[in-house]
């Protein structure tokens, strides 16, 4: 019984991983609909290499963990 539960709580550790795994453009997407329901108006949201958005504020990453979303106030 303990090695059952074990399995599912790997199991289960697992299947979040996979799901943190999401596009750029997916991601992007949904922070765009978000702002917009918020009333926020004049922005950009650019995708980047991680660690490049010196200075720029990151609202996401994508792509394993290997890009990050900025948004820029226009």
């Amino acid at each position: 019984m303990k090695k059952l539960l074990l399995g599912l709580g790997l199991f289960a550790l697992a299947g979040s991983a996979f799901a943190a795994v999401k596009p750029c453009e997916e991601l992007k997407a949904e922070i765009d609909a978000k702002l917009k329901a918020k009333g926020v108006v004049s922005y950009s949201l650019e995708v980047v290499d991680k660690g490049s958005a010196a200075g720029k504020q990151v609202v996401g990453t994508c792509e394993g963990g290997s890009k990050e979303i900025v948004y820029q106030h226009n």
